[in-house]
């Protein structure tokens, strides 16, 4: 076996310290925002000094930028293999919308960095959100357009406006989500338990299955095939999510 070479030890070194300062940041960002992380608390997380972290990164705002595209990357990934898979529009519509409700559900520090900007580009400072908007959600919405319009030529989905469609596939799990405090007042039940969120995944895919699709036993099928070949994801990711009564 030929032993690695010093400068590929180096390299690989190099990389998996740069992946620890990354995890550590988007978690102290995601808990604090920008202004109120704190450098030291991040190189104390992935276990270096804060000269190293200021090698990798320069300044925290540089480090918060790597942070926020990792992590904006690894959605824009997540979603383009539901795009990309083999299998009809309606399907990968379905997919997209189960896709999206379990990355809201497990991906808390993205939605948490996503309001953070928002709340900047409202206050009109300068942020991150727009270039963002160009590497990640553009690439996301031209996808979507495409496959609602592929779709509705096929005959397989309803005649619709497209953005509308994207809106109904997408929407309901966002209201769900940020109007849980709410929801806790109205529903007899706990909106974040694991059975009450097991139920909203599922009600939300046979629901578009019933609502899109021109033959609605041909959507309720497919429904029943992508609730059957995605469970849920582990509970303990998000758990922390419920609410305990005092």
């Amino acid at each position: 076996m030929t032993p690695t070479t010093h400068p590929e030890a180096q390299a690989e070194r190099s990389a998996e310290t740069r992946s620890r300062i990354l995890d550590a940041a988007l978690s102290e960002f995601a808990a604090n925002g920008l202004a109120g992380a704190r450098t030291e608390q991040i190189a104390q997380a992935a276990g270096v000094n804060k000269a190293l972290l200021y090698y990798y990164f320069e300044s925290k705002e540089k480090l918060y930028s790597a942070a926020l595209e990792m992590v904006s990357a690894r959605i824009r990934d997540r979603s383009m293999a539901v795009f990309l898979r083999e299998a009809s529009p309606g399907e990968r519509m379905l997919r997209a919308a189960l896709d999206h409700f379990d990355r809201i559900l497990t991906q808390r520090e993205f939605q948490t960095l996503m309001q953070h900007e928002m709340m900047r580009l409202h206050k009109g400072e300068s942020g991150e959100l727009l270039v963002l908007v160009k590497r990640v959600f553009a690439p996301l919405h031209a996808m979507f357009q495409s496959m609602v319009r592929e779709g509705i030529a096929l005959g397989e989905l309803i005649e619709a406006d497209w953005l509308q469609m994207v809106l109904t596939a997408l929407g309901g799990n966002v209201f769900y989500f940020l109007s849980a405090p709410i929801w806790r007042y109205i529903l007899p039940f706990e909106p974040f338990e694991k059975g009450a969120l097991q139920a909203r995944r599922v009600a939300t895919v046979q629901f578009l299955g019933q609502a899109i699709f021109q033959d609605r036993k041909h959507g309720a099928e497919l429904a029943a095939k992508v609730l059957n070949d995605t469970p849920m994801p582990d509970y303990e990711e998000f758990k922390s999510l419920e609410v305990k009564p005092k």
